[in-house]
C-alpha cells in the first residue's frame, strides 16, 4: 500500500547541486508520495512578523545553487527506466520576488540594462484570489498565480558535482510554467534509486522567464507521487499537463533546443498513432506549438505542446 512521507525543511534535507554520490535523505517505495515545504531561492523563509529563517546546504558547495530537497531513493529505480512524477498539490507561501537589471547576463545585455541599478519587485501572494500584487513606484500591479516547481530532477550518471542552473537530460531547472498541479513529469533514470530532488518554487512566470526569475517564492506545501515506469523509455523529459502533452529541448543554441523538443514530439505522435516520421511531422505542423521555456539558465529551453483535443482520431473500417 502506498504511503505519503511528510518532511519539514531543514539543513539536512537541502542541497544545492546534483551528484550520483549524494546520500538519500529518504528511501521510498515506487508509488509513494512525498510532501514537503521549500525555502525561497535565497535559502530562507520570511515570517510575516519580519523575522527571516535562514538555511544552508548540507553539502557545503563552494558555489551557489538552488535550494532543493532530496535526494529521494525510489526502490526499483534503475538506469534505463523512467520516473513518473505526479504533481498533486502546490501551495506557495505568502510572498515572493523577482529582479531586473544590474548584472552582466544575456537578457540584461540584450535590453541594455546591465549598467542600470538592479530593481526588485516584492510580491504579496493571496491564496484566496490566487493573485500576486507588487508595487512599482506609485502603481500597483496584480497578476494571476500559477504555481509550479522550477527544479525537478533525477541525478545525472556522470561523475562529480553538477550545477543546478542548467537543465539537462534528467531534468533539473526546467522552469516550465505548464508543470502545474495535475501534471505528470516523466524523467529518465540514470542512477540506481533515481535520486530525485525538487525545489525552486515559482508562483507565476511567463514563457522565457525574461528577467532571470519568476515570482520566486517559498512553498508551504508540495506533494508529489514518485512511480517507477518500465513502459515509458525516454532519453529526455516528457510531461502530460492540463495544457497538453509536452516534450523538451535544452541547449546553448536555441535552434538545437527547438530541434530536440520537436524530435521528442514527433516521436510521441508516432507512438500515439503508429505513424511514419514524415506523417507525424505533417500532423505536428498543424497543431503543435513550439514555445521558449526559458532563456536565462545557461542553456536555453524549448518545449513543444500538443494541446489536448487538438487531434480527433478515428480508424476507418475497411
Amino acid at each position: 500500500m502506498s504511503k505519503t512521507h511528510q518532511l519539514t525543511i531543514s539543513n539536512q534535507h537541502l542541497h544545492g547541486s546534483f551528484s550520483r554520490d549524494y546520500q538519500p535523505i529518504l528511501t521510498i517505495q515506487s508509488g509513494d508520495s512525498v510532501e514537503f515545504n521549500t525555502t525561497d531561492i535565497g535559502w530562507g523563509y520570511n515570517q510575516e512578523n519580519g523575522e527571516r529563517i535562514r538555511y544552508e546546504s548540507r553539502e557545503k558547495e563552494a558555489v551557489w545553487g538552488h535550494p532543493i530537497i532530496g535526494p529521494f531513493y525510489v526502490e526499483g529505480a534503475k538506469p534505463g527506466l523512467t520516473l513518473e512524477v505526479k504533481i498533486n498539490e502546490l501551495k506557495p507561501g505568502w510572498y515572493g520576488w523577482n529582479c531586473s537589471g544590474g548584472k552582466s547576463n544575456w537578457q540584461n545585455k540584450v535590453l541594455a540594462i546591465t549598467e542600470h541599478s538592479e530593481i526588485t519587485l516584492n510580491w504579496q501572494l493571496d491564496h484566496e484570489s490566487q493573485t500576486g500584487t507588487a508595487k512599482v513606484r506609485d502603481q500597483k500591479f496584480t497578476v494571476k498565480l500559477s504555481p509550479f516547481l522550477g527544479v525537478m530532477a533525477t541525478a545525472p550518471a556522470e561523475p562529480g558535482i553538477h550545477s543546478t542552473i542548467p537543465p539537462r537530460y534528467c531534468g533539473g531547472n526546467i522552469d516550465c510554467k505548464e508543470l502545474v498541479e495535475g501534471s505528470i513529469l516523466y524523467l529518465p533514470i540514470a542512477v540506481e534509486g533515481a535520486l530525485f530532488s525538487a525545489g525552486d518554487g515559482h508562483a507565476a512566470q511567463g514563457d522565457g522567464e525574461v528577467s532571470g526569475q519568476a515570482i520566486e517564492a517559498p512553498f508551504d506545501k508540495a506533494n508529489l507521487t514518485l512511480t517507477v515506469r518500465e513502459d515509458v523509455p525516454l532519453k529526455m523529459p516528457r510531461a502530460h499537463t492540463p495544457a497538453g502533452w509536452i516534450t523538451f529541448g535544452f541547449d546553448e543554441d536555441l535552434n538545437q533546443a527547438a530541434a530536440t523538443a520537436l524530435e521528442g514530439m514527433v516521436e510521441l505522435i508516432q507512438e500515439m498513432y503508429q505513424l511514419e516520421k514524415t506523417e507525424a511531422t505533417a500532423l505536428a505542423s498543424v497543431c503543435v506549438d513550439l514555445r521558449i521555456t526559458q532563456v536565462v539558465n545557461r542553456v536555453k529551453g524549448v518545449h513543444a505542446i500538443l494541446p489536448h483535443g487538438a487531434i480527433n482520431h478515428s480508424i476507418e473500417e475497411k
